[in-house]
């Protein structure tokens, strides 16, 4: 026994068990930061994924200026080879804050429109719309034949027969229809007339564009306690001769007639481009407009889009000086009217 624990001693001796060896080490990479996050590339404006946006007043109904809006846009992408969009805001407000917020690069603006988008920075007057041979006109007073309101406009002379005041007196107690609260030949210029002459009204009926304003009236009367009395309203107040709006009914002018006039005192519409446009992109977009004036199938396109205009003048803000001399001088004050 003796024996074996001696040969086992001796192996042991002779033959040590391993001795352990250190786990081997691995070196790591040490954590890098994730890479910086790219910005989008920006996509030039006037391509199909980021068009040149134009927006039209709605003063005039929504087939008319969808379809002119179109062929305007046609014309345009042929004469500059840049993409369009056409949009029809629903107000003028809302096609103040379109040019304002970048959602509007072109818009067929209004004068007291253009006014208060000019007042807040969001747009440059760059063309003056032109009709009859004039770059300014006026507002009119109108009203169903049947209403029995006396007439003071001689369409043979084209001219008033009696002061504002005589004229405007017979539409106290009555409800006219107006058109948008920025319109200056739709509300804010035969607005202050009535209230300048005392003339007290109803409730106006609210109804949007120049052509709606016919339309109601050539909706017709019906006599209430032995007073002839319109259907939606009784007298309205459009632009210089809104009447030829109507391209359905062949007895309009019959129909509606005038009861009063102003004189030619307000500046045309105006194409004006978003002030964050870029020049040379605006350029090009000036030079399309300019040659739609230029040719006869551009003007044609300019008077069947809903506005009648007959041409395009290259213009600037200063053209505007005058009416707002004239605004002011009669209490409008456009600076409290900017958010």
């Amino acid at each position: 026994m003796n024996s074996r624990c001696d040969l086992q001693r001796e192996s042991f001796l002779f033959h040590p068990p391993p001795v352990p060896t250190e786990a081997p080490v691995v070196e790591t990479a040490a954590p890098t930061e994730p890479p910086a996050p790219t910005e989008a590339p920006v996509v030039p404006l006037g391509t199909a994924d980021n068009p040149i946006i134009i927006a039209l007043a709605p003063s005039a109904t929504a087939e008319q200026l969808t379809v002119g809006g179109e062929a305007i846009a046609t014309f345009l992408k042929e004469q500059t080879s840049l993409e369009y969009k056409v949009i029809i805001p629903n107000s003028y407000t809302a096609l103040i804050e379109a040019m304002s917020s970048g959602n509007a690069h072109v818009g067929f603006m209004p004068t007291f429109a253009y006014l208060l988008a000019k007042q807040a920075g969001a747009a440059d007057v760059k063309l003056v719309t032109v009709r009859n041979g004039s770059d300014f006109y006026g507002a009119q007073f109108v009203a169903h034949a049947e209403m029995n309101f006396t007439s003071y406009f001689d369409a043979e002379t084209n001219a008033n027969t009696a002061d504002a005041e005589t004229a405007l007196a017979q539409f106290a107690g009555k409800r006219p229809c107006f058109t948008d609260p920025l319109s200056v030949s739709g509300y804010i210029i035969p607005g202050g007339l009535l209230k300048q002459y005392g003339v007290e009204y109803k409730t106006p009926a609210a109804v949007q564009g120049h052509p709606q304003v016919i339309q109601a009236l050539y909706a017709g009367t019906s006599i209430v306690k032995d007073v002839p009395t319109g259907v939606i309203c009784d007298f309205g107040a459009t632009y210089i001769d809104a009447r030829t709006s109507d391209k359905i009914h062949t007895d309009v002018m019959d129909k509606i007639v005038v009861i009063w006039r102003t004189d030619n005192i307000i500046p045309n519409d105006n194409v004006s481009f978003s002030s964050a446009m870029p020049e040379d992109v605006g350029a090009k977009v000036l030079e399309g407009f300019l040659a739609m004036s230029d040719s006869e199938e551009g003007v044609e396109i300019l008077k069947n889009a809903g506005y009648e205009i007959q041409g395009l003048k290259v213009s600037e803000d200063s053209f505007y000086d005058a009416f707002r001399a004239a605004l002011q001088a009669s209490g409008v004050d456009i600076t409290t009217m900017v958010k």
